[in-house]
C-alpha cells in the first residue's frame, strides 16, 4: 500500500461523527447536498479515487465500474443490501465491495412490528382522527381494529432481520412460520417454535400476516407475484420492509383496492421513491419513506462498519465484511 492517505469519496451526507471520522483517517470527498450524485459526478469521483463510499440510492452498474481509472481498488457499500452495486462486475475488474451487514437488524426488525401493529390496529385512521378533529369520543365499535396475538406470521427469507421479527413477534404471542432458502438448525428454530415450510405457495395460502425480509437478487424479483398474492387469505396483511422488488407492486395494489387483501404495511417500494399510486389512496395500506435503518444509532453502526473495511483494506488486509457473487 501506498504511505500517502487513501482517496476516498462519498456520494451523500453521512452523520456528522462518520464525517469526521473519514476526515481524519483519509483524504476524503464529502458530499455537500444530500442529494444523490449525478451519472455524471458518479464517472467522474470513480475515475480517480482509491475507494468509492456509495449508498443504496446510487446505481454502481457495469458501465460505471467499466469507467473506473485504476486506482480504485474498494467499493465500500453504505448500507447492507449490495443489490446497487455489480460485484461480479467489480470482481472481475479487480475491485473489491464491502458492506455494513448487521447494523440496522434491530432498527429494520422494530418497523417490521410497527408496520404490523399499524395496519392490523388502524393507527394511521385513528391519528388522523385527532389530526383533523372528527374524533366524537370513544364508542363500543369505533376504530376496531385485530390483535396480533394468536396470529400466524409467515417469514420470507429467516436470515438476521427475519430472525429479528420472529423473536419480537413471539413475544407478541404470534406463531412464527418462515420459508427459506434453507432450513434453520434445531438450535436456532426450536426456541422460537418455528415451523419450517419448504413450499412457499402453501405457506402464504395460509398465513394471517407474511413479512418479506430477503434480500432482492434475480431469483427474488417478484417472489410474490400476481399468482402467489391471490394464495394469501383475504383477511390477510402483507408487510415488506425488505426490498420492493420482491412484491409485484401493481398486482399488490389491485388486490388491496379490490378487497382480496385486509391490508398492506410498506417501507420499500419497487420504483424507490416512487411508490405505486394506488397505494396512497387506500385506507387499509401504510406506507413509510424508507425508515427501517433510520435511527442515529444506526446509522453511526453503519459508518463504523465502512471506516473498518476501509482502514483494513488501507493496511493491506481483506476487508472484514468483503462481499463475493457467491453470497449473493
Amino acid at each position: 500500500m501506498p504511505s500517502e492517505r487513501l482517496s476516498v469519496v462519498v456520494t451523500r451526507r453521512l452523520p456528522d461523527a462518520v464525517e469526521t471520522r473519514l476526515s481524519e483517517l483519509f483524504d476524503v470527498r464529502l458530499r455537500d447536498e444530500d442529494t444523490p450524485m449525478s451519472r455524471a459526478e458518479l464517472v467522474a469521483a470513480v475515475a480517480d479515487c482509491d475507494v468509492l463510499v456509495p449508498t443504496v440510492s446510487d446505481t454502481i452498474d457495469a458501465g460505471l465500474i467499466g469507467a473506473a481509472g485504476p486506482r480504485l481498488k474498494l467499493i465500500a457499500n453504505y448500507g447492507a443490501g449490495v443489490d446497487n452495486v455489480d460485484v461480479e462486475t467489480a470482481r472481475q475488474r479487480g475491485i473489491l465491495v464491502s458492506n455494513t451487514p448487521g447494523a440496522a437488524t434491530d432498527d429494520t426488525a422494530d418497523v417490521t412490528l410497527a408496520l404490523m401493529l399499524a395496519v392490523t390496529r388502524r393507527l394511521p385512521e385513528g391519528f388522523q382522527e385527532m389530526q383533523n378533529g372528527s374524533w366524537a369520543g370513544w364508542a363500543p365499535t369505533a376504530n376496531l381494529g385485530g390483535r396480533l396475538g394468536g396470529r400466524r406470521l409467515g417469514i420470507l427469507g429467516m436470515g438476521r432481520i427475519g430472525t429479528a421479527v420472529a423473536r419480537r413477534a413471539r413475544a407478541f404471542g404470534m406463531q412464527i412460520h418462515y420459508h427459506n432458502r434453507r432450513r434453520l438448525r434445531p438450535e436456532l428454530e426450536e426456541p422460537l417454535e418455528a415451523t419450517y415450510w419448504e413450499s412457499l405457495d402453501q405457506m402464504v395460502a395460509r398465513m394471517d400476516i407474511v413479512s418479506v425480509n430477503c434480500p432482492y437478487t434475480p431469483s427474488t424479483f417478484h417472489l410474490l407475484n400476481a399468482r402467489r398474492l391471490r394464495l394469501m387469505k383475504p383477511s390477510a396483511v402483507l408487510v415488506n420492509t425488505s426490498r420492493g422488488e420482491v412484491v409485484d407492486e401493481s398486482a399488490l395494489a389491485r388486490m388491496l383496492r379490490a378487497g382480496e387483501l385486509a391490508g398492506a404495511g410498506l417501507d420499500v417500494y419497487e420504483k424507490h421513491a416512487e411508490p405505486n399510486s394506488q397505494l396512497r389512496q387506500l385506507p387499509n395500506v401504510v406506507l413509510l419513506p424508507q425508515m427501517g435503518s433510520a435511527t442515529v444509532e444506526g446509522r453511526l453502526e453503519m459508518g463504523e462498519k465502512v471506516i473498518i473495511n476501509i482502514k483494513t483494506h488501507a493496511d493491506g488486509h481483506r476487508p472484514p465484511d468483503l462481499v463475493v457473487p457467491a453470497m449473493l
